[in-house]
Parts: structure tokens; C-alpha cells; sequence
């Protein structure tokens, strides 16, 4: 197993949901699974509070499953340097088995791409005598190219401003065709070779592996000529000479396609069908990592996930049908996600996640460390209120009791200072509040949404109350729900307000059996303190209309 598996919570993350994510990703760990815990949203101020208590960060942010460029096997094609014969290029493409090459510069900054129509087109280009001499073609690529020994000159002083001619007349016979600036290819005659440095051609190319007499390299010197002598035939020297220009001559250097490694495949897709090349460079920035073609979106990798203490679509990361799901260990109640296969699922009546990942760590066999069992403890607390919530069960009380053994903690003392750190609704904004805890829920076809906060802070709350209804009720329009319903859970009391926004407020008194003149807007509820168990139900079968 090599490919990451993602572990997480649900969106807007409880204290729950990220240290069971944290202390299952490292049960998984120990069982030799290469997972990786993450967030779905931003840490509230509890939970800071447990993570900072135990000296542990926070899971990393993880805002989508869908599948992107960098879940692609992608095709690995060395890059090449700009200054490369076309001759070069073409034998590093047989050699990866490749038909396009990415140019880049010494810092794998993409200048450009050599692709197989480019070096073809370029190569029956007949017309075009004067390509060494527009490229700017290096010595050392005509050289190579042609499998060259140098008699006279220097790579630098090499300079071509002519054409490539062929000197197979007369000497007599040349002055129409030889031009100073040009690279002549000719045989052993002295006579030919000595009127074409006297015409001034900045190159000869003498075939045949020649020897080339000394009064000839002596004239040579004096024009500032540079002689080569080559193995091949005058034909085949010509044949191959224009192969030695530089592949920044040939390259497609505008408009290039590219992707991104964080692109996603839907889009990808998209533009591969506007578009029908054959491969697509894969950027990192300005460097290349690799190229994709059409074969490598059939064969896509879709990310892996466990989902902990969710299990409804509303409720999870962004492209979750696009993901492979692998597990799921919940104490909700059943939602909609599907699979394609059997998976590992595991949903148990307790009051908190943290309970059943405990339970896992000890049926394996395995203890937990002491900042693990910390935040396992602190989570059942947290969700089960300090067992005072309805969903609390005698396994929460045993397994937070044996956690807190492994951690040396005081539940009680602690259990105060993390309500207290969260407790207070100062300087805090009403979209804050609200995202802290907010669940979505899906009720046939209607969608509603449920956030819960603990706190006693009554005289802040009658200050914000205001503020807080009216952006409750333009966030139901903007996000589509019939009802939007926000807990603030006292706790000591045992007890919540609750404030409703939405359509569908007015089944607020018939969920809970109270009068028909009740305020909808506001209203306490007595010994409720469980949105799961004492809120959920109650207002799903007022939806249906069954209360």
C-alpha cells in the first residue's frame, strides 16, 4: 500500500470529530497503513483548547476529494535543454519512447515543446538553406551531428550569416552560388576549397575524411574560416547538417497548454477535448512534472477516505462521489452515502466517536499514547457534555475512565477548563458562532441545518441575539434552507436556547409540543442539551408531519 489515505471528520469539526481523526489516523499508523488525518473546516476555540492542553497541531485542511492532475500516473519525460540539436532531440525521444519533449531552462522552467510534427515539419522544409544561420546553431551541435573533427577554428568564434551550399562545380564555376557568411560542403579538391574561403564562407565541410593541406588551413586561419573534416559522404553531410540547429529554433514556445498539479480531471478532460493534442505538460508552478494524455484520465486513481463521526453526504468533504470510500465509524444515525462496495462500517449507539476509536485501540491490542488517550478523553467529554448529555452510555463513562488512567488526567478539573475556553461569546461574530458546529441535514427534500454551542454567557448572548437572527435568516435564503436552527447549550443548567430562522420555524412548537404562540425565533428548551437525540428526531418527524 503506497497511496495516502485520507482520514476526517465532518464539515465544521467538533472537538469529536478532529481528535478521533487525529487518534485513529495513528492506530491505522501502527497497523501499518499510510494514512494521513485532516480537517474539513477550522478549529473551534475547545478544541484549540485540547490540542494546545496535549501539545498537539491540528490536522492539515482538506477542501476536496475530486480527483486532480496530481492523482494521475503521469508520464515522466526528462527534459531537454534549448540549446540541443534537432538531431539530439530525436534520439531522446526513441529512447523514452516519447513523442514530445519538454524544453526547460537550468531551473526546469518551461520554455517550450518539441513534438515529432515539429521535427518534421522543420526537416522537409527544403526551402529553408538558412536555418543554421537563423538559429544561431552552436559548433558544437554541427560537430556532433555530424561526427565531425575540428582542424581550424573556435566554438567561439563560430558565426554563420549564410546558407548551407554544396561546392560540386568548378572553381570557376562557383562565384553565383558561394556567399560570405555561407557553410560550404565540398570534397578533396585544394582548388575548390581555397575559392571558397577566398569568397569568404565561414565554413567548410570537407567529406570523406579528407586530409586537408596545410597551405589550405593556413588561409583558413587568415580569413577566420573554420574547416571540419567528416567521415560521411558529401550527400549524407547534407542530409544531416540541418538537423544540428537548436531545438529553440523548431520548439512551440506560445500558447501552450498546460495543467496544473492541483487542476481538477473534470476541467482537464474539458480542454483536452477542445484542444486534441496529443500529450499536456503538467506544471508545478513554472516547472514541469511530468505530461498527461487521454489514457491517463481513463486510468485515474481516486483518492481513499475514512470518514469518522459523519456519515451523510451535506455533512462531508467536497467530491466525495469522486473518492473511494474505505470506512466509516459514526455514532449517528444512518444518512445517504453510497458505495460501490461492502465496507468496513461501524455505527454504534455511544456519545461520542472518540469512544469507539478507544474501544478499537484496545480490541487491537494496542494502547494508546498518553496525548492520544488525552484527546480521546477530552472528545467524550466534550460530545457527551461530561455524561450529562441523553446520548451518554456506561461504555462512554468506562472508556473516558480508562483513557484518563493513561493520560493522568483529572477529568473534572479539566472538563471545566474546556467548557470555559469555548464558553464565552465575546468579540465573537455571528458567522463565527454559527459555523462553529453547524450540520446539515437532508429530511426527504427538505434541507435544514442544526448548529450547536456550549455557553453561559447570557448577558453577552441577549447583546447579540439580534445580530445573530438576522444573519441566521439571510444565510437559510443564501444556502437554501428551510430551517436553521442554533443551539446555545448551558451545560450547567442543563438546558438550550435556541434560535430559528427560516420558512419552516413555525414547526418549531409542534416539534417540541409547545404552544402554538411560542416564538419561534427564541425560545428556551428545558433538559434538551443533545442535537442528536433530543433535536434531530423530533424535527425530522415534524417535517414529515408525523407530530
Amino acid at each position: 500500500m503506497s497511496e495516502t489515505i485520507y482520514i476526517c471528520g465532518h464539515r465544521n469539526p467538533d472537538t469529536d470529530s478532529i481528535c478521533s481523526s487525529l487518534a485513529y489516523a495513528e492506530l491505522k499508523k501502527k497497523l501499518g497503513y499510510p494514512v494521513q488525518p485532516m480537517r474539513l473546516g477550522p478549529v473551534n476555540r475547545e478544541t484549540a483548547f485540547v490540542l494546545s492542553y496535549f501539545d498537539l497541531a491540528p490536522p492539515a485542511l482538506l477542501t476536496t476529494l475530486r480527483t486532480q492532475v496530481s492523482d494521475l500516473s503521469m508520464d515522466i519525460i526528462p527534459p531537454a535543454s534549448p540549446d540541443i540539436s534537432i538531431q539530439k532531440a530525436w534520439t531522446l525521444m526513441k529512447k523514452n519512447n516519447c513523442k514530445v519533449l519538454p524544453v526547460t531552462d537550468h531551473d526546469n522552467r518551461l520554455l517550450g515543446l518539441v513534438s515529432l510534427s515539429d521535427i518534421a515539419n522543420k526537416y522537409l522544409d527544403t526551402l529553408e538553406s538558412n536555418i543554421l544561420a537563423n538559429s544561431r546553431t552552436p559548433l558544437h551541435n554541427i560537430i556532433d551531428t555530424l561526427n565531425a573533427t575540428l582542424i581550424h577554428g573556435s566554438p567561439d568564434t563560430f558565426y554563420v550569416t549564410g546558407k548551407v551550399a554544396i561546392a560540386a562545380m568548378s572553381p570557376e564555376s562557383m562565384d553565383p552560388y558561394i556567399e560570405p557568411g555561407d557553410i560550404v560542403i565540398l570534397g578533396d579538391r585544394p582548388d575548390s576549397q581555397t575559392k571558397c574561403i577566398e569568397k569568404g564562407a565561414a565554413c567548410l565541410i570537407i567529406t570523406g575524411n579528407c586530409t586537408i593541406s596545410e597551405p589550405v588551413v593556413k588561409l583558413a586561419h587568415t580569413h577566420g574560416c573554420t574547416l571540419l573534416c567528416v567521415p560521411s559522404d558529401t550527400f549524407t553531410a547534407a542530409r544531416l547538417i540541418n538537423q544540428s540547429a537548436p531545438i529553440s529554433h523548431i520548439m512551440t514556445r506560445h500558447n501552450l497548454v498546460t495543467f496544473d498539479m492541483e487542476d481538477f480531471v473534470d476541467t482537464t478532460k474539458d480542454k483536452m477535448l477542445e484542444t486534441r493534442f496529443r500529450s499536456y505538460p503538467v506544471l508545478d508552478g513554472e516547472h514541469v512534472k511530468g505530461f498527461i494524455s487521454r489514457y491517463h484520465l481513463i486510468t485515474s486513481r481516486r483518492k481513499q477516505v475514512i470518514l469518522l463521526d459523519h456519515n451523510e453526504k451535506s455533512q462531508t468533504v467536497d467530491g466525495i462521489e469522486q473518492a473511494e470510500i474505505l470506512e466509516i465509524i459514526d455514532h449517528h444515525r444512518l444518512g445517504d452515502l453510497q458505495t460501490e462496495s461492502p465496507i468496513y462500517f461501524k455505527n454504534d449507539t455511544v456519545g461520542s466517536t472518540a469512544t469507539i476509536i478507544a474501544n478499537l485501540y484496545f480490541e487491537h491490542g494496542i494502547s494508546p499514547t498518553a496525548k492520544t488517550a488525552g484527546i480521546l478523553c477530552a472528545a467524550i467529554l466534550s460530545d457527551t457534555l461530561k455524561f450529562k448529555s441523553p446520548t451518554c452510555t456506561h461504555i462512554d463513562r468506562t472508556t473516558s475512565g480508562r483513557l484518563a488512567g493513561i493520560a493522568t488526567l483529572d477529568m473534572d478539573t479539566f472538563a471545566a477548563a474546556m467548557f470555559a475556553s469555548a464558553s464565552s461569546l465575546q468579540d465573537r461574530s455571528p458567522q463565527d458562532i454559527l459555523a462553529q458546529d453547524l450540520k446539515e441535514f437532508i429530511f426527504d427534500s427538505h434541507k435544514i441545518a442544526i448548529a450547536q454551542i456550549n455557553s453561559s454567557d447570557a448577558e453577552t448572548l441577549a447583546t447579540l441575539r439580534p445580530g445573530l437572527l438576522t444573519y441566521m435568516e439571510k444565510h437559510a435564503q443564501n444556502q437554501g434552507y428551510e430551517l436553521i436552527m442554533l443551539m446555545i447549550t448551558d451545560i450547567i443548567e442543563e438546558s438550550s436556547e435556541c434560535l430559528c430562522a427560516g420558512a419552516k420555524k413555525n414547526l418549531i412548537p409542534q416539534a417540541f409540543n409547545l404552544s402554538p404562540h411560542t416564538p419561534q425565533d427564541a425560545l428556551v428548551l428545558p433538559g434538551v442539551v443533545s442535537r442528536k437525540k433530543q433535536v434531530v428526531p423530533l424535527l425530522a418527524a415534524a417535517l414529515r408531519g408525523e407530530r
